[in-house]
């Protein structure tokens, strides 16, 4: 029985979390480490802390009524955690727990000063580290004191800090136990904390140790400032040396205590040079054992490290895998495509295999391996300005490695250089019959894929599928399909440049975009104005749609006056753009079609604040707009030297823009609709999976790759572990921040502006759409919870076309990624809102409601006091 409730340090090992917690199990693992020496010590089992909650009625009581307590009710978490720990503390040890610990207690000598430490369940995981959750007690003394701390351990499990983090990460407060640590305490002469990557950049070459004088505690708690030691390659390649006015020591008689540090060894090194690269030494051992950077808590004792904690560090970026050991730079897909967050792995893999470049994951996301044209500079140039174009922060980021000189090799040209920026575009005949026929002959593609894939089942429609992705890739990669994108972009950007050198006017472009035919996004948000008009005359559809709460709700809109109307509205809506919604890149998120709830707040909205025909409206008055500066700009031309010339090139390139930049957006559009018809096909074969009873639920195949869930077709056999294991990382990626720019080495490198034309204390960004406007910001991160009103500004995170309904409604636009031609850049520019994007964290500087300032013509945001005088210029 005894054994069930403590076990020694040195039997404990990796596969006994559920018994020993994660630290134990680290501590037990590393001890079995050569070279690393651990003080030896037992584990308090959470067969004990089990015991304990068993025997305690009304801790079953409290914990479930935390279960229904809101994340977000802090202070009824606040004070059932407080009542369950007082409880956990006031519960006297079981007799045969408190006889077990006394024995092994025994074997460590008596009087042996001793450290007790949590170890939960949930902690020291790849996922989630739980660092500093639970509580650690030092120099604790004699059986009594030491079983009094075990059971202050257990009570630590329900910390508010505790509760609130499990709730972060979506951990059941009763799913997880508290084993206890007590080791054997060392005094050491120098503590700290070693990360075998860099904590701040994610570089994996680089180790940062922090050193301090006594124990480690005056380092943890923020007492002192450490020593930090940066070391590479065996060499400390940085140092900077802390001021140590205090340091924690042990009390003989338990304890411990803050002392002051002599004066003459304040601004002494803890460690020696060669003391810091051993302990970096040691910890790449502890490193390669585990497979991960760690986080490890070391104590110098007599010029030997001693072990006393090593996590995974889980705020680090994952590196893409390679198969060689050069060094690699990958720029990220999402800041392109306008979605940030993390895919799941059918996500991922459907868009690695119909993409025209090979892509890598990490972190549930995708990036570009750029180093071969990093490396030449042939491509180079043109690499750096496309980038710059897209968003101004990766070619900065590109631009910092390349300036490091040792990183990118630079490799002898084997390909034409790019013509140099700036040229004029080159020629395509100005005809809307161009864009006409692509149009058609995407529709007529996506009709056959739609006709062939009925009959398609098993292992059949796999190898269908894989030859469908070989047509999906030939119409993206349609030759007369991209040099009408090039056109249309190349002549925006002709005009910008232009009309800033002859008129000194920024962004003209932006205006002679407005209501350009043929944006098939622009026409989405437009379209469902015109649902709404359909919506607005009867108020029990109105009233039934404020009710909404699941996705049946159009089966019930027939038995209201106006309902038929209302849901022949939607449902002609949701066959043109039912197949798209937010992150319709991954293939495995909610369409429209699927969740159409979704929309019923913008239609309601619209409902509320349009007036009828508002669609017909917004875009006559666009084109007039449109027009009317084409008229301004040309007479102003033809007035300068030189200036039927200018005017006349500069009409062409209008011309050109009118015609080709609408459909700028098709390509995506025929995509998404591919991916729908994908999904479909994938989802009714996941269903024939679950009948077999191969799947518990057809949702199952979104966390296998394309390539996995083929052989599961094949096999009818799936490794519900796997399953487990992608779903828990899933969960875990979308605590990470996803680099512009990541190096093979880690490196997560930002990028910056560098500009000096913005106000102090004004957020900078991209300008993408001219125009100034103040409102009221609404910070927004998901579109099914919009709730707007007229001269509102929208701030988010992204905007991919999904987004363009809300365009309608709103005043301006502020996102923390995009560039010049990305969706919502081109959108905000067709609705004329003023825009600026690719402002980092604007979702967090800018809070909901706050009064604003968008500078759209110069790029930057200021956040306003809230008698500000409302301000608002078109141009």
């Amino acid at each position: 029985m005894n054994e069930r409730y403590v076990l020694d340090l040195q039997d404990v090992d990796g596969t006994q979390i559920a018994v020993v917690g994660g630290k134990a199990a680290h501590l037990g693992t590393l001890s079995r480490i050569d070279g690393v020496r651990v003080p030896p010590g037992l584990c308090v089992t959470t067969h004990a802390f089990r015991r304990v909650i068993a025997g305690t009625p009304s801790l079953h009581d409290r914990l479930d009524e935390l279960s229904r307590v809101s994340p977000d009710d802090r202070e009824g978490i606040r004070t059932l955690s407080a009542e369950i720990r007082r409880t956990i503390e006031e519960t006297p040890v079981p007799d045969e727990v408190a006889a077990a610990v006394t024995r092994a207690l025994a074997r460590l000598g008596e009087g042996t000063a001793c450290a007790v430490r949590s170890s939960a369940t949930a902690e020291d995981l790849p996922t989630v580290s739980f660092a500093g959750q639970q509580d650690t007690y030092l120099n604790i003394v004699g059986p009594a004191e030491i079983l009094r701390h075990i059971s202050r351990c257990w009570a630590s499990l329900f910390t508010e800090r505790a509760v609130t983090y499990r709730r972060r990460n979506g951990i059941d407060d009763r799913t997880v136990h508290m084993a206890v640590v007590v080791q054997q305490m060392v005094f050491p002469q120098a503590a700290g904390i070693l990360f075998t990557a860099d904590p701040v950049t994610g570089n994996r070459k680089t180790a940062t140790v922090d050193a301090g004088f006594g124990l480690g505690e005056a380092l943890v708690s923020g007492l002192v400032n450490p020593d930090v030691f940066t070391v590479r390659n065996d060499e400390v390649v940085a140092k900077v040396i802390g001021t140590k006015q205090l340091a924690i020591q042990a009390l003989p008689a338990g304890g411990t205590q803050e002392v002051a540090v002599d004066a003459r060894e304040q601004e002494q090194p803890a460690l020696t040079d060669e003391q810091a690269v051993r302990l970096v030494r040691l910890g790449r051992r502890i490193e390669a054992h585990f497979g991960s950077p760690q986080d490890i808590e070391w104590c110098l004792v007599d010029d030997g490290f001693r072990i006393v904690q090593s996590r995974p560090i889980t705020t680090l970026f994952p590196v893409p895998e390679s198969d060689d050991e050069e060094n690699h730079v990958y720029v990220s897909v999402g800041h392109g495509q306008m979605m940030t967050d993390p895919m799941k792995p059918l996500g991922y893999s459907m868009w690695q295999l119909t993409a025209m470049v090979a892509m890598h994951e990490a972190g549930g996301r995708l990036f570009v391996d750029v180093t071969g044209r990093l490396a030449s500079p042939a491509t180079r140039a043109g690499l750096l300005d496309a980038m710059g174009k897209g968003d101004p922060l990766i070619r900065d980021a590109l631009e910092t490695v390349l300036d490091r000189g040792d990183f990118v090799p630079t490799l002898p040209d084997t390909a034409p250089g790019r013509p140099p920026a700036g040229d004029a575009p080159a020629p395509i005949d100005t005809d809307p019959a161009i864009v006409t026929e692509l149009i058609e002959r995407s529709r007529v593609s996506i009709a056959a894929l739609e006709r062939d894939i009925r009959t398609k089942t098993g292992p059949e429609l796999f190898d269908f599928l894989l030859e469908a992705f070989v047509e999906h890739r030939r119409v993206l990669s349609d030759p007369q399909s991209m040099k009408v994108i090039m056109a249309g972009m190349e002549a925006t950007w002709w005009l910008n440049d232009k009309l800033q050198e002859w008129l000194g006017e920024k962004n003209a472009a932006d205006t002679l975009t407005l209501s350009a035919p043929d944006n098939i996004t622009s026409e989405m948000g437009l379209e469902l104005l015109d649902v709404a008009d359909v919506i607005r005359p009867y108020p029990q559809v109105v009233a039934f749609l404020q009710g909404v709460d699941d996705e049946n709700f159009l089966d019930g809109l027939p038995k209201l006056e106006g309902g038929t109307e209302a849901r022949d509205a939607i449902e002609s809506y949701l066959d043109r753009y039912g197949m798209r919604c937010v992150g319709e890149i991954d293939i495995t998120r909610p369409r429209w079609r699927e969740r159409p709830s979704t929309l019923v707040p913008v239609i309601l909205d619209n409902v509320r604040i349009f007036e009828p025909g508002a669609a017909g409206r917004r875009f006559e008055e666009g084109r007039q707009k449109a027009e009317k500066k084409a008229q301004d700009v040309l007479t102003r031309l033809r007035d300068l030297p030189d200036g039927d010339r200018k005017a006349d090139e500069a009409e062409r390139m209008i011309d050109r823009v009118r015609t080709f930049i609408g459909y700028r957006e098709y390509p995506k559009y025929g995509i998404i609709s591919r991916y729908f018809v994908y999904k479909q096909a994938l989802l009714a074969e996941a269903e024939r999976l679950v009948r077999a009873g191969v799947l518990a639920e057809k949702e199952d195949i979104f966390f296998l790759t394309f390539q996995e869930l083929h052989d599961v077709a094949r096999s009818n056999r799936v490794d519900d572990r796997l399953l487990a294991r992608r779903e828990e990382a899933f969960r875990s990626y979308h605590a990470l921040t996803p680099p512009r720019v990541l190096t093979s080495d880690g490196e997560a490198v930002t990028g910056s502006y560098r500009r000096d034309d913005v106000p102090a204390g004004a957020l900078t960004g991209l300008p993408v759409s001219a125009g100034t406007v103040e409102g009221r910001a609404r910070v927004i991160l998901d579109m099914a919870e919009a709730d707007l009103e007229a001269g509102d500004i929208l701030v988010t995170t992204f905007t991919d076309p999904s987004w363009s309904p809300l365009f309608v409604g709103i005043a301006g636009l502020v996102t923390e990624v995009g560039g010049l031609m990305t969706h919502g850049a081109v959108i905000a520019r067709e609705y004329g809102l003023p825009a600026v994007v690719g402002v980092e964290q604007a979702t967090r500087l800018i809070r909901d409601g706050q009064r604003i300032r968008v500078h759209g013509t110069d790029g930057y945001v200021e956040i306003l006091p809230s008698t500000a005088p409302e301000h608002r210029s078109g141009e």
